[in-house]
C-alpha cells in the first residue's frame, strides 16, 4: 500500500507541481494585498514601466528586457475582451495568454497577430456565444481562469516615457460591457488559501492541499480523468481540503517519498537541457508530457513558446564544469553572427540555486541588442563579452556582463526567433576561460559608471 501511496504521490508531484508552483505566484501578484508581490485584484489590469531586477524575488529566471503588465481573468462568469493599441513596427510587443496546467494557450501581438493593435476575446472553455464583430480573434481558455503576461519592448531608460504611453492604451473589459448587454450573475468569490514557498514547495504535504484547490478551476483533459481519480484515492480532490494532519506517519512518509522521487525525475531531466525550445506550449503542444512541464516550471516558469521566444542556457564552462565567478570567461559573437531575431536578443545572468538577477555595482543584469551601439567592436568586427565577477580592463567595460562571486548560469533570450535559431542551424558560441584570473583583474580606479 505505502508503495501505491508513493507511485500516485510522485505521479501527482510530477503532474502538480507547475499548477502549484504557478498558484504561489497568482496569490502573490493577486491575492496578498499589501504584499511585497502584490500588483492588483483579479480582473484588472496592472502596468509596469520599471524591469526586473535583483529586489524581485517571486519568479525565476525573470526577463528584465520589457516592462511588464499583467491580468488575471476569472472566466467563470463571461469571457473578457482584451483591446491592444497600434504600435510603431520597430517595437516588439506580446500578450503571453497562460492558463492554470501552465499552457501557453495562444498569443497576441506582434508576431502572432501584427502590430495593428484590435480587439481580442478570453473566453472559458464552456463558452459558446457568438462574438461581436468587431473582435479580431477568440481565446479558448481551457481553465476558468487566464493569466495574461503583457511584454512592451524597452528601447532604453530615455524610453519609458513611450512604453509608459503605450501601457495606458492596454485595455480589457467584462464582454457584457464591451457589448453593451446585461451582465450575467457572478461567479462565487475566489477563496484564496496561503501558499508554501517555493522552496516547501518540494517537500511540504501542504502541496497536495493546494494542488487540490487549483484543480477545481482546472477541468482534466480526456486522457488525465485516470490520473486524477487515482489523486482522488488519496484525498486530493478538486476543491476538498487534504486533510494532512489526520494522515497516518506511514502515509505521510510515502507521500514525501513520492514528491522526493517526483522531484528525483525532474532533476535527471532538467540536467540534459540546454534549450527551451520544446518545453514552453500550448496542450496541444506539449500533450501530457507531464515531466517535462514540470521541468519547464523550475527551469523557469511562464516561459514563451519557441516561435516566440527561445531561450538558450550556459550553464557550465568549456571542459563541463559549472560557472563560478571564480574565473573569468569571454564570449565572442563573430561577425555577422549575432543572435538571429526578428524583434531582440538578451543575455542575462542569474545567480544559483536562487535563479535570480544578480546584484553588481553597475546595476547591469543583462546585454541585449538594443545595446549593440554601446559595445565595443574587435579589430574582425566582431563582439566579445566579458563574464566575471569584477571590473576588466577599462577598455573592456562597455562589454562587461557582471557575474555573482559564486555559482551561476546565464540564459540568451532570442524574441520572435528567426528560423536558423529554430531549426538549430545557428549555434550559440561557447565560452572561453580567460587565462588571467577574477583576483588579477580586480581595477577598483576603473569601476565604470552606473547606467
Amino acid at each position: 500500500m505505502a508503495s501505491d501511496i508513493g507511485s500516485i504521490a510522485r505521479e501527482g508531484y510530477i503532474y502538480g507541481f507547475p499548477l502549484v508552483d504557478l498558484y504561489r505566484i497568482l496569490w502573490g501578484y493577486f491575492a496578498n494585498k499589501g504584499g511585497p508581490a502584490y500588483k492588483c485584484p483579479v480582473n484588472t489590469l496592472f502596468n509596469t514601466a520599471d524591469v526586473y531586477t535583483p529586489a524581485n524575488t517571486t519568479v525565476q529566471t525573470p526577463n528584465s528586457d520589457t516592462p511588464y503588465s499583467f491580468t488575471l481573468l476569472d472566466l467563470r462568469a463571461e469571457p473578457w475582451v482584451v483591446t491592444l493599441p497600434k504600435i510603431e513596427d520597430r517595437r516588439y510587443y506580446s500578450v503571453q495568454c497562460v492558463d492554470l496546467y501552465t499552457y501557453n494557450t495562444d498569443y497576441l501581438g506582434t508576431r502572432a497577430t501584427g502590430n495593428v493593435g484590435g480587439d481580442f476575446l478570453i473566453a472559458g472553455s464552456g463558452w459558446n456565444g457568438t462574438p461581436p464583430a468587431s473582435v479580431r480573434n477568440v481565446v479558448k481558455a481551457d481553465t476558468d481562469m487566464m493569466l495574461l503576461i503583457y511584454r512592451t519592448q524597452l528601447f532604453g531608460p530615455s524610453d519609458l516615457d513611450a512604453v509608459r504611453a503605450i501601457q495606458a492604451q492596454y485595455k480589457i473589459a467584462p464582454l457584457s460591457a464591451y457589448a453593451g448587454t446585461p451582465a450575467p450573475p457572478a461567479a462565487p468569490p475566489l477563496n484564496w488559501i496561503p501558499p508554501v514557498t517555493a522552496e516547501q514547495e518540494r517537500s511540504s504535504l501542504e502541496f497536495f492541499n493546494i494542488l487540490a484547490w487549483v484543480l477545481q478551476y482546472s477541468p482534466p483533459f480526456p486522457d488525465e480523468v485516470a490520473l486524477r481519480d487515482r489523486l482522488a484515492s488519496l484525498g486530493i480532490q478538486p476543491g476538498s481540503t487534504f486533510e494532512i494532519s489526520g494522515l497516518p506517519e506511514p502515509t505521510q512518509r510515502a507521500l514525501r517519498a513520492g514528491m522526493a522521487a517526483g522531484q528525483e525525475q525532474i532533476d535527471a531531466t532538467r540536467a540534459k537541457v540546454t534549450t527551451s525550445s520544446d518545453l514552453f506550449g500550448s496542450r496541444s503542444e506539449l500533450g501530457d508530457a507531464y515531466l517535462k512541464r514540470a521541468v519547464a516550471a523550475q527551469y523557469g516558469i511562464l516561459g514563451n513558446t519557441a516561435a516566440e521566444a527561445v531561450y538558450l542556457g550556459y550553464s557550465t564552462d568549456p571542459t563541463g564544469q559549472p560557472l563560478t565567478g571564480e574565473q573569468a570567461y569571454a564570449l565572442r559573437f563573430a561577425p555577422g553572427q549575432l543572435p538571429p531575431v526578428n524583434a531582440f536578443w538578451s543575455l542575462t545572468m542569474y545567480d544559483l540555486p536562487q535563479q535570480l538577477l544578480v546584484a553588481n555595482p553597475i546595476d547591469r543584469y543583462l546585454i541585449n541588442s538594443p545595446m549593440i551601439p554601446e559595445l565595443a567592436k574587435d579589430a574582425e568586427g566582431g563582439y566579445t563579452l566579458y563574464i566575471q565577477a569584477t571590473s576588466p580592463r577599462k577598455e573592456q567595460e562597455s562589454n562587461w556582463l557582471p557575474s555573482p562571486q559564486g555559482p551561476y548560469f546565464m540564459v540568451l533570450r532570442c524574441y520572435y526567433p528567426k528560423a536558423s535559431v529554430l531549426d538549430g542551424t545557428w549555434k550559440l558560441p561557447p565560452l572561453t576561460k580567460l587565462a588571467r584570473s577574477v583576483e588579477a583583474s580586480r581595477r577598483p580606479e576603473s569601476r565604470p559608471t552606473r547606467r
